[in-house]
């Protein structure tokens, strides 16, 4: 099982992981971040697809065609840590030394599209305020991880 998951947990990692940083680098020079969420959702989704994927070479090749809920459940939340993990660290590099400006940059883009959309000057108080709580996570590399894991782990579980 830790074979699947391993390597499974790799090549998902590498599909969700370079995309993200495609879609980084695509907003570092265009800080529209146009469609991003949806490219970087739709990674995500298509790399934890393959968590049937090794669930079901595992349970064909090494199980002889059964396998438990729990046995499977197990798998894919190992297969979707290695992902995520891979996510996590790929970021964390970039962040720190492709992108370090993005807190910055993405509050500001936040900010200037409610002032777009015509929202009321409390509702741009409020968002303000709390870009500015996200800058100060980010700073904190355990909350920076969290954060991170938090965008991604979910969905794979």
């Amino acid at each position: 099982m830790r074979k699947i998951a391993i390597i499974w947990g790799l090549i998902s990692g590498a599909i969700v992981s370079s995309m993200m940083a495609i879609s980084a680098a695509h907003c570092a020079g265009n800080p529209d971040y146009k469609n991003s969420e949806y490219v970087g959702f739709a990674s995500m989704t298509l790399a934890f697809s393959l968590i049937y994927v090794g669930i079901r070479v595992f349970r064909d090749r090494y199980n002889g065609g059964i396998i438990s809920f729990g046995k499977a459940f197990r798998l894919g939340m190992y297969i979707a840590l290695i992902a995520s993990t891979m996510y996590v660290l790929v970021w964390a590099i970039e962040y720190n030394y492709v992108f370090p400006d993005f807190m910055e940059k993405f509050s500001t883009h936040a900010i200037n599209e409610l002032k777009a959309s015509g929202a009321a000057q409390a509702k741009i108080d409020a968002k303000m305020k709390e870009m500015a709580m996200y800058r100060n996570m980010y700073k904190n590399p355990v909350l920076f991880t969290l954060l991170t894991y938090a965008e991604i782990l979910p969905l794979g579980l």
